[in-house]
């Protein structure tokens, strides 16, 4: 029970904290293209990972990966970095983090599409259920916004194909050298972006000499956020999974809490709504894998 409660408590602490970056991240709307945001960021965590990965396990481990999936991982974090950094600036923090959470549902589609997973009833229940909540979450934005709303589902699929992405590799490498290559991969991506995008010349994408302080709030969000990362690892270490996943919500309270003390955004009932929808969903598929869970136990024992 000790290790449990210990283990939510460092769950919520990780997820938490990632709210931290969302709310830097949308305070620094327009100051620095996206893709060069994102790429500082993984630089400085690709930095950290690396100097503790050499030290630990041989500055050998700190070479390229080969496996395509593993490239995979990179690509699809890259992509949910930019994702959820164009859907902060111009959506409210809550609403597009509350978007975001449709992340376990396109997981569980993936897996069904990608790894053969059993298409369960709760699963299909589930994604329509939380694809209503998002329709109207975004009923009020799209007004505003036009097509820019669909950026935190951007993010949500990213991280779902990340998910998928490390199922196939699962145990091919430590969790350091794990983290280190989905970090360096998603870096180099994103490094990409920054140069294809300056070189586009769309102005909103040109890369110019920033203030020092953009440099060194994106720095912060890369530290920030790789401490989250190894929190969030702690506690399904700690309590398992299952048991930590709906401290995911804790974000979306911080965010909610961010947004309208820093950025003014109250909550609107519409969106809360659909908040609430796209929560009750994802708490279902947590519920009907944890009754699974416990049914296969008395079988395997």
């Amino acid at each position: 029970m000790h290790h449990e409660r210990a283990g939510l408590l460092w769950a919520l602490a990780g997820f938490c904290t990632l709210s931290i970056g969302d709310a830097i991240i949308k305070g620094m709307a327009g100051m620095w293209p996206a893709p060069a945001m994102g790429a500082v960021r993984y630089m400085v965590g690709s930095a950290g990972l690396a100097l503790l990965l050499g030290w630990r396990e041989g500055w050998g481990t700190l070479a390229l990966p080969t496996s395509r999936a593993q490239w995979l991982r990179g690509f699809a974090i890259a992509c949910s970095a930019m994702g959820m950094f164009l859907a902060v600036w111009i959506m409210p923090l809550a609403e597009a983090t509350t978007i975001a959470f449709t992340q376990p549902m396109i997981t569980a589609v993936l897996a069904i599409l990608f790894l053969r997973e059993p298409a369960r009833p709760a699963t299909w229940i589930a994604t329509i259920v939380a694809f209503a909540g998002v329709m109207i979450v975004l009923r009020p934005n799209f007004q505003e916004v036009g097509w820019g709303v669909l950026f935190p589902l951007m993010g949500a699929t990213g991280m779902a194909v990340a998910i998928i992405a490390n199922r196939k590799v699962a145990g091919t490498a430590g969790v350091l050298r794990m983290q280190y290559y989905m970090s360096v991969t998603a870096m180099l991506f994103l490094l990409a972006a920054t140069l294809a995008g300056h070189l586009s010349g769309i102005g909103r994408f040109a890369v110019h000499w920033p203030h020092w302080s953009v440099v060194a709030r994106c720095a912060f969000i890369g530290v920030s956020a790789t401490f989250a990362q190894w929190f969030i690892y702690m506690g399904t270490v700690k309590a398992g999974a299952g048991t930590v996943a709906p401290m995911t919500y804790g974000q979306l309270l911080m965010a909610t809490t961010f947004g309208y003390f820093f950025f003014g955004d109250a909550p609107d009932p519409i969106a809360l709504l659909g908040a609430a929808i796209i929560i009750g969903a994802g708490l279902f598929l947590w519920w009907d894998a944890r009754r699974r869970a416990l049914r296969a136990a008395p079988q395997a024992a």
